[in-house]
């Protein structure tokens, strides 16, 4: 059995051979404060470089709960694929944009930017994108889609599972999801914090997408739908896949456990 280290301070040494499960905090000089983060990382050797995934939590998640219950191998995932894994605080309802009505909510630069610069700083990363990838679920999904997508020099591969991606098909849901409180009012959003908006950028962004949704997802099949099909009609290339499932952790964790496979099958080709 494999032992797991668990370290609670902020900068890291790793030894020459040992896996970690870090529970840590990194500073954001943009919003001026420390973000909690989760970082798992495979048998680190020495002289070895490893391939980093972003990992995004949905709507009142966090790290340690994606951890526990919404991708419960991710430790054995970072083993077997030789990965480290990134997990951020989204701070429950940031929706990982860099907010124009709350300067202490800028968690797509953090994620983009700063969480990136961080990792690379501290740990063997391949400082590539062809080996750094994003993806999220639901919130994450929009946040892995904004962030990944607003910052093609930094992510080749991006994925959203049941991504919460139309804001114009929220409703009443734009309120009670708290969208308002880090983008403002609806009539007032920017271009860029649309996921519809940004599909131009997309087609030159050099960028491979992978979106899914459960069948039964009654909140965000339909604005996945559209969007696949608009990405199709402006021969975006991506990847699409509906499995029967509903907006919940049991559709998420399987979704999640496909697309990390994704990922990996990805980052072999890149290297070929």
């Amino acid at each position: 059995m494999k032992t797991i280290l668990t370290v609670i301070f902020s900068t890291l040494i790793l030894p020459l051979v040992a896996q970690y499960v870090a529970k840590t905090t990194i500073y954001s000089a943009k919003m001026k404060k420390n973000i909690e983060t989760i970082i798992i990382t495979p048998d680190i050797h020495v002289g070895v470089n490893y391939k980093t995934v972003y990992i995004l939590h949905g709507y009142s998640g966090n790290p340690e709960r994606t951890v526990q219950e919404d991708i419960p191998n991710l430790v054995d995932k970072a083993k077997v694929f030789q990965t480290i894994y990134v997990l951020p605080n989204g701070n429950f309802n940031s929706w990982y944009v860099d907010s124009p009505v709350d300067s202490s909510s800028q968690y797509s630069t953090f994620i983009g930017r700063e969480l990136v610069e961080y990792i690379d700083r501290n740990y063997p990363t391949q400082p590539s994108r062809n080996a750094r990838g994003i993806l999220g679920w639901s919130m994450g999904g929009y946040g892995a889609l904004h962030i990944g997508v607003a910052y093609p020099q930094t992510f080749s591969i991006i994925g959203s599972s049941c991504g919460a991606i139309d804001f114009n098909r929220f409703g009443n849901a734009y309120h009670a999801y708290q969208v308002d409180k880090v983008l403002g009012a609806f009539k007032d959003l920017d271009a860029r914090d649309r996921i519809y908006d940004n599909e131009d950028k997309m087609k030159t962004n050099n960028q491979h997408y992978i979106l899914d949704c459960g069948t039964e997802d009654q909140q965000m099949l339909e604005m996945n739908r559209t969007f696949h099909h608009q990405l199709t009609s402006k021969n975006i290339e991506h990847l699409y896949i509906e499995s029967k499932g509903g907006h919940d952790k049991a559709y998420w964790s399987k979704s999640l456990n496909h697309q990390l496979a994704l990922f990996q099958n990805y980052f072999q080709n890149e290297r070929l």
